[in-house]
This record gives C-alpha cells, structure tokens and sequence, in this order.
C-alpha cells in the first residue's frame, strides 16, 4: 500500500535500438550496399532538425527544457544532476531535474523521452534563485502541497544558500519502506556513506533502525520486541498516544528519527547533537503496536523561549488534522511548564501559515467568548502564545488599534466570525485530561 502518487517508471534501461532499418538504396544498385551507419546518417541529413537535437545531446546541467510529468502534460525544468545510462551510448544519460513550477520535493531522475527537445534552452551559469518558497503558487497549492513546516533558510546568505542546494541537490533515497507504507521521499539526508547506493530504505517502525534490504528488515522483525517509541507514553486518548524521548538517553532512536525526517524536511541543517533535545512522537495505536505518525522536538533549555524546534507530519498521515494538533500539543506542554512558548525561527512561508491558522483559531475563539475588556498579556497567559505573536496576529487581522499609547482590540463578533472561518478547522482536540508529564527541570 503506497502513500505517494504513481510516477511514470525510472528504469536504467535505453531506449530500444532499430536494428532492423529497412535497406537503404544506393541507387538502386544492391551490389553495392553502402556502409552501416549510412541509414542514421541520411535520416539525419534529411531532418535537419533532429541533427540539431543530437547535436544538443548530453544536456548540460543548467539547461532548462520541457519536461512530462507524471500528470502527461509538460513543465518547465531546470537540470541539476545526468548520470550516463549502464550499458548506453556515448550520449545516453538520464538527467535529475527540478520542476521550476514546484517544491524541490518533486524533484526526480528523469528519461529521454520525457524531455521536449524542442523547447531546449542553453544551460547558463546562474546565481541561486530565490528561495523554493517564492516561486510562483497559488496558496491552495502550497496548502495541498505541505501541511505544516517550520523550516526555512531566509538566515542565509547567498554562499551559504549555494552550497546547501549543491550538497543536497539529488535525492539520495527514492522511496522508504515504514510499516504498511512505501512512501516516496522530498529531501536529501546525509545518510552514512555505506548507504550511498541504495535507492531504497526499509525502516523498522518502531526502533526506526534502517536497512539496505527486504530480508534484513523481516530477520530484524523477528528480534526487535519493541511495539512503541522508546520513552514514556505522557498521552493516550482513544487510538492515539504521544511518547516523550530523551535524546541522550535514546541516542540511536533520536539519531534515526532525524535521518528519517530530513528525507521530507529542507532544514539547513540536521541535528547530530541529539543530546539536549525532546522528541515528542505520535503514534496511532492497533493491536500490533504504535505507528508512527509524526512528531515534533524541542531544546531541553531553550533561552529563546522556543517550545518547538522540528515538525514532521508523514506523508502518509497528513491533511488529517495531525500537524495541528502537534501544534497545540507544544503549547500544552507549555501551558504545563508555566512559560509562554514560539517556535523556533526562522518560520518558512508555510511554517508561518501553519502558526497563523493555529493562532487566529485560539485567539478569536477567547475572544468570542469573552465579555468585557482583555489585555494582550491576559491573552498570552491565557494561551501560552508569546504576547509578539499575539500583537502580529491580531495586527494581520486588523483587530487591533493604537490608541493613546496602548494597543485596543476591536472584537466585533460578525468579523469575528468572518475570520474565524477563514482559519479553517482547528484538527484533532489535546484533551488535557488525558496529558500526564512532568516538565524536563523537574526530573531528576
């Protein structure tokens, strides 16, 4: 059972070659056959403009040309990577391609004839584009495209930028294999250097061990006997239960869960230095066992006030309500600790959508509610959202004024309302009752 949509097949193999030509004529004089490469070559004299194509072939990397994707129509494509084909001619490679229409995610190997040699245009040296965020989508898009990340390289400068997208350009995984799913990856992770060839990764879903092969992962089934993340289970409602993991005291989990999650998350960066991070990990719970679904980490001590470092939904698993509920639940946790929280920045463009919608949907639901005058550090002790992000939201709503020296909330139930809808639905309810942790300070 997969969880990403059907792509058209990736083979190694060339295309077939015509070694049955009919004769050419000479003529008309058979005693005299002309050589063998006589038949390609008059094709190509005659049809000047597939000579031209030849000519452009390999493509350069940097060459933008049409390209079909998986949907049949054709798209604007950029050339990062080309590789030459086992066993093919001198001119016969298969060209890793972005989408210049989409998210690096799309990315993928590409064949011959998927390209529109037509529309080639000459490969140039360009300077690093804008960041993947700007290009041009229309936010139902974005929104159907990505459910919650909080990634984002807006800190970087140009030099920096380019040599993060040249050291993660190509996918090194294609697909993984998680429980019942095979699922296809976004990103580059810096897997170790013995997994440089595999195309393939099977994942034990409950350790989160990693292997080259199918029989590895049934041998390794036999013996692992964990049925859950490692950690404490702080939250069971119904089918589903979250698990808090330490860091230092499961290295190799955390270690894993980072391997695993960089393959659908474009952080700059990925954390070797699990030691002083939280992973909080949601899982659906059956009878044979707790899958995961998602998580999110957070610093052990974070000055900043960051209640949330990393957010992962799985493929498998989003447009389900889950990533906002992994939102919430940070904030719970916050509530718990008595400290206000924010997530840590620099937030992506989806990142502060996400928040946003989150924000709005507390924020204009205490409002409705409440009777009287509120203050916006009533509203921050209230919610445990950091008083900026208050005035931010409220600001972007236009809810809020300056007046005589003070910000004043305009709470008209009808905008309200009208605002409120626009927020969309909150996702799966945190039922507090269900919550039982202690704060990382106060243990031992």
């Amino acid at each position: 059972m997969g969880s990403s949509a059907n792509t058209e097949t990736n083979g190694n193999g060339a295309p077939p070659s015509s070694n049955q030509m009919p004769p050419a004529t000479n003529g008309g004089d058979a005693s005299h056959p002309p050589p063998s490469s006589a038949p390609d070559q008059a094709i190509i004299e005659s049809d000047p403009s597939k000579k031209r194509k030849m000519g452009m072939l390999p493509l350069e990397v940097g060459t933008r040309v049409m390209c079909r994707w998986r949907d049949g129509k054709h798209h604007p494509v950029k050339v990062i990577e080309r590789r030459r084909i086992h066993n093919g001619g001198p001119n016969d490679y298969e060209y890793y391609v972005h989408y210049t229409e989409f998210n690096r995610r799309l990315d993928e190997w590409t064949q011959m004839d998927q390209l529109d040699l037509d529309s080639v245009e000459c490969a140039v040296d360009e300077k690093v584009e804008d960041k993947v965020t700007s290009l041009k989508m229309t936010r139902h898009q974005k929104r159907k495209i990505d459910e919650t990340h909080v990634e984002g390289h807006e800190e970087l400068d140009a030099a920096s930028l380019r040599e993060h997208e040249e050291f993660t350009k190509v996918k090194n995984i294609a697909t993984i294999e998680l429980g019942k799913y095979e699922i296809e990856t976004w990103y580059f992770s810096p897997f170790p250097p013995e997994y440089n060839e595999c195309v393939k990764l099977f994942f034990c879903e409950f350790c989160l061990n990693f292997m080259k092969r199918k029989e590895q992962l049934q041998r390794h089934m036999r013996k692992c006997d964990l049925k859950h993340p490692p950690g404490d289970e702080i939250y069971r409602s119904g089918t589903l239960s979250m698990f808090e993991v330490d860091g230092k005291k499961n290295k190799v989990y955390a270690q894993n869960l980072c391997y695993l999650a960089k393959l659908f998350l474009d952080h700059k960066t990925l954390y070797y230095d699990v030691d002083l991070f939280l992973f909080y990990v949601l899982c659906e719970c059956d009878d044979r066992g707790c899958h995961m679904v998602g998580y999110f980490s957070k610093e052990k001590h974070s000055e900043e006030a960051y209640n949330l470092a990393c957010i992962l939904t799985l493929p498998p698993y989003q447009r389900k309500g889950y990533g906002k509920f992994l939102i919430a639940f940070s904030y719970e946790l916050s509530k718990k600790e008595g400290k206000v929280g924010t997530p840590e920045r620099p937030l992506s463009d989806l990142g502060l959508l996400s928040y946003r919608g989150y924000w709005t949907r507390v924020l204009l639901d205490i409002l409705k509610k409440h009777k009287g005058n509120i203050s916006i550090k009533e509203l921050s002790d209230m919610t445990a959202i950091k008083a900026e992000d208050i005035l931010s939201t409220l600001q972007s709503l236009e809810l809020i004024q300056y007046r005589k020296g003070q910000h004043v909330i305009c709470a008209d139930p009808k905008v309200l309302d009208r605002h409120l809808k626009a927020a969309g639905r909150g996702g799966l309810d945190v039922d507090v009752s269900k919550l039982i942790w202690t704060p990382y300070r106060d243990q031992s």
